[in-house]
C-alpha cells in the first residue's frame, strides 16, 4: 500500500548525530542495541522516571487520602443507626470526589512527565538509528528540540484518561446507587474507545513529531495517514509496547514486578519498541519517495547533462574493456630465466645479486616490448579502442555540425 505523506523527506530531526544504514534489518539492529547498550537504556529510564515522580506521589497521595476518608466516614452497618441512616453509594460518591482532584492534578503533572519523554524519545532514537550512540548531552538536547512536539500529544491523552476516570467512577456511583445506570456503562464503553484510538494517533503523533520537522497541518495529517496505513502492526505493536503496563494491571504479585520493570527498565522498553516500529514503517513508505524523487530528478537532466553521463559511461567501458595484457607485448618468462628469491638467512652479497638479476630482467622486458610493439595483433587492437576514444572527444565534424549523439549503445559498435 502507498501512502501520500508529504514534506517527511530531508526534514528527519537529527541535530547531533548521522543516521547510519541498517544492513541486517531494523528489528534484528533493535534486538542489538537493546542487548549491546541495556545499562545506557536503564541510564535513560531513570531520567524518565524522575519526571514522572510528580505522577507518581499524586498517585500515592490519592490511595492515602482515600484510605483516610474510608477511616472517618463510619461504613460498617452495625454502627450505622441511629447515627447515620444511609450511606448508599457514598464510598463511591467519595472516591469521585478525590478523583476529580487528583486526577485534574495529574494531567498538570503531564507536563513534567513530557520532559523526560521528549529527552528519553529522542535519545532512544539516536540509539537505534547509529547502532549505540548516547550521551548525557544528547538527552538534553533531545528535550530541547522535542518539548513542544511531546508535551502536546501527552496533554490530550491525559485530559482523555482524566474523563476515562471520571466516567467510570460516575458509572460505579449509578450501580451503587440501585438505579438505572445504563447510560453510564454506555458512556463509559464509548470514552475507553475513544482513549484507546486517540491514543493510538497520539503516539503517531509524537512519533511523526519528534522525528520529522512539518508544519501542524502536514504533523496532523502525516500521523492520520501512517497510523492508518498500518492500523493492524499499530495495533499489535501498541499492544506489546505496553507490556509493563499490562503486568500492572494484573495486580498481585505480578505488580511487584512491574514495578521492578517501571523503575529499570520499563519506560525505555515502551519507547525503544514504539521508536523502532514507526521508524520501520518510515523506511518503508518515506524511503520510496526518496527514490521516486531521485528518479523524477534524473528525468529532468538536460541534454547536455544526458550527454556527459553517456560520455562518462563509455569512458568506462572502454576502460573496463580495454585490456593491458593484450594491448602492448608481454615478454613470456621461461623457467631458466626466472630470478631467484632470498632465503631465510642472506647476506648483502645475496641482495646485490638479487637487484642485480632484478634489472636485468627488466632490461630484457622492455626490449621484448620494443621489438614486438609493431606487431600487427598490438597495432589493430590499440588502433581500434583510439578511434572510440577519439569520437568522444570529437562531436562535431569539419563544418561544425553537431555529429550523431554519442551514447554508450552505439559507441562500442
Amino acid at each position: 500500500m502507498a501512502l501520500n505523506v508529504k514534506n517527511l523527506e530531508g526534514n528527519e530531526v537529527a541535530d547531533d548525530y548521522t543516521r547510519k544504514s541498517v544492513p541486517q534489518g531494523r528489528w534484528s539492529d533493535t534486538w542489538y542495541v537493546f542487548k549491546s547498550n541495556f545499562l545506557k537504556l536503564v541510564l535513560i529510564n531513570i531520567f524518565v522516571l524522575i519526571t514522572f515522580a510528580p505522577a507518581v506521589a499524586l498517585m500515592f497521595f490519592r490511595s492515602a487520602y482515600i484510605q483516610l476518608l474510608g477511616n472517618v466516614y463510619p461504613f460498617n452497618s452495625s454502627i450505622l443507626f441511629p447515627y447515620y441512616s444511609d450511606v448508599t453509594g457514598l464510598a463511591e460518591r467519595l472516591t469521585l470526589s478525590a478523583d476529580i482532584l487528583f486526577y485534574a492534578a495529574l494531567v498538570v503533572s503531564g507536563f513534567i512527565a513530557a520532559v523526560g519523554i521528549a529527552g528519553a524519545g529522542y535519545s532512544i532514537r539516536k540509539l537505534i538509528n547509529t547502532h549505540g550512540e548516547f550521551s548525557v548531552k544528547g538527552f538534553f538536547h533531545g528535550i530541547k528540540v522535542n518539548y513542544f512536539n511531546t508535551v502536546f500529544p501527552v496533554f490530550v491523552f491525559m485530559i482523555f484518561l482524566y474523563a476515562t476516570f471520571l466516567v467510570g467512577d460516575q458509572m460505579r456511583f449509578a450501580q451503587a446507587m440501585g438505579g438505572g445506570a445504563a447510560g453510564e456503562i454506555t458512556a463509559f464503553v464509548f470514552i475507553i474507545i475513544a482513549t484507546v484510538l486517540v491514543g493510538l494517533y497520539l503516539a503517531w503523533v509524537y512519533a511523526v513529531g519528534t522525528t520529522y520537522k512539518v508544519t501542524v497541518a502536514q504533523l496532523f495529517k502525516n500521523s492520520f495517514v501512517l497510523g492508518i496505513g498500518s492500523i493492524i502492526k499499530t495495533v499489535l505493536m501498541a499492544g506489546f509496547s505496553l507490556i509493563p503496563v499490562w503486568l500492572f494491571m494484573i495486580g498481585g504479585f505480578v505488580r511487584i514486578i512491574s514495578y521492578i520493570l517501571f523503575i529499570f527498565i520499563g519506560f525505555s522498553f515502551i519507547l525503544l519498541c514504539w521508536t523502532a516500529f514507526t521508524q520501520s514503517v518510515f523506511d518503508a513508505y518515506i524511503n520510496p519517495s526518496l527514490k521516486a524523487a531521485e528518479e523524477e530528478k534524473k528525468a529532468a537532466r538536460t541534454q547536455e547533462e544526458v550527454v556527459a553521463d553517456e560520455k562518462q559511461r563509455a569512458r568506462e567501458l572502454l576502460a573496463a574493456g580495454k585490456s593491458e595484457l593484450i594491448s602492448h607485448p608481454i615478454m613470456p618468462i621461461a623457467a631458466e630465466a626466472a630470478t631467484t628469491g632470498l632465503g631465510k638467512t642472506f647476506t648483502r652479497k645475496d641482495i646485490s645479486a638479487a637487484a642485480a638479476n632484478r634489472e636485468k630482467l627488466g632490461a630484457e622486458v622492455s626490449a621484448y616490448e620494443n621489438e614486438h610493439k609493431g606487431d600487427t595483433v598490438f597495432v589493430e587492437y590499440n588502433k581500434l579502442f583510439a578511434e572510440r576514444e577519439k569520437a568522444l572527444a570529437d562531436q562535431t565534424d569539419k563544418k561544425g555540425k553537431k555529429k550523431k549523439k554519442i551514447s554508450a549503445d552505439n559507441l562500442l559498435k
